[in-house]
């Protein structure tokens, strides 16, 4: 894990050493400080303004830190880190937003040990910015398939609830006649119901919203994505781009078209899609099962 910050202009170097020294203070259990995100990375944006469908915007990339402690329990740190925060935000000269997560050093070296992506990642990608030596981050192991099978039915079962909860939103929107609303929970059912097959054949997601690069990512799996997405006529490429552009356009244009025909057809595409989710899912973790069986034959 890298511990310089030196990519990271002064001002802001400033604004993390006081960030830690509140920690510090507030927190004496805090065993480390990782910042993570696009900070750690270098792919921030400092500030930036623009009009968007005629509604001016603003964004900036936020310093995400996350917390490792000791012998505390979560909800104190959790209110301690909300004081933080208070203090942070009354500064006048402080303008970049924070996010705090925490965890306990023995739960964030059981998730990085299991391969959790999340965590791994900021393994890989975090800086410490304050070690108090007492402890070292776990590698990632190699599961067995076992464990493997756990995680999968565990990320199956969160990605594909969620899909098809925001399927539910859709098509209640619809019924209201909210037809923007409801292009952007499909968007919303596909992008997870897209997760749920990388996490379940890989453990591992990358977060992203662009609907072509998913189902680039998954259509290895099955031709079936492709027979549910075609894009062989214009009114085909219609409908996946408004899909697909649904995730900003159907919150911040107001001239953005959907019409009762779109929102039935991509519900009736996107149902499709789930079942074919959940049946490619179960399959890939019934053969989870069968390695499992593999692995005892060859330890006797």
């Amino acid at each position: 894990m890298k511990k310089s910050i030196a990519h990271i202009p002064g001002r802001k170097q400033e604004d993390l050493e006081y960030l830690v020294k509140l920690i510090l203070e507030r927190i004496p259990q805090t065993q480390m400080i990782i910042l993570y995100g696009s900070y750690a990375r270098g792919d921030y944006v400092t500030y930036d303004r623009r009009v968007e469908f005629g509604v001016s915007t603003s964004y900036r990339s936020d310093y995400d830190i996350l917390v490792v402690t000791h012998g505390v329990d979560d909800k104190s740190v959790g209110t301690k880190l909300n004081n933080i925060d208070d203090i942070y935000y009354k500064h006048p000269d402080l303008q970049t937003p924070v996010q705090f997560i925490n965890e306990d050093i023995k739960t964030l070296n059981k998730y990085i040990s299991d391969g959790r992506y999340f965590y791994t990642q900021i393994r890989a990608e975090g800086v410490i910015l304050y070690d108090s030596a007492k402890f070292k981050l776990a590698r990632k192991r190699r599961l067995n398939y076992e464990e493997i099978r756990k995680q999968a039915e565990e990320y199956f079962q969160e990605k594909h609830q969620r899909g098809n909860y925001f399927l539910e939103d859709a098509i209640s929107n619809s019924k209201k006649e909210r037809f923007q609303m409801a292009a952007f929970y499909l968007h919303q059912a596909t992008e997870n119901f897209f997760y749920a097959v990388r996490l379940v054949f890989t453990l591992q997601n990358n977060k992203q919203h662009n609907l072509q690069k998913l189902i680039a990512s998954v259509r290895k799996y099955s031709s079936g994505f492709i027979e549910i997405f075609p894009c062989n006529t214009a009114e085909e490429k219609r409908l996946f781009e408004l899909l697909k552009a649904a995730y900003v356009e159907a919150r911040y244009n107001p001239k953005f078209v959907v019409t009762a025909e779109d929102c039935k057809v991509l519900t009736r595409k996107i149902g499709a899609l789930g079942k074919l989710v959940e049946e490619l899912c179960r399959k890939r973790l019934e053969e989870y099962g069968q390695m499992i069986e593999q692995e005892d034959i060859e330890k006797k």
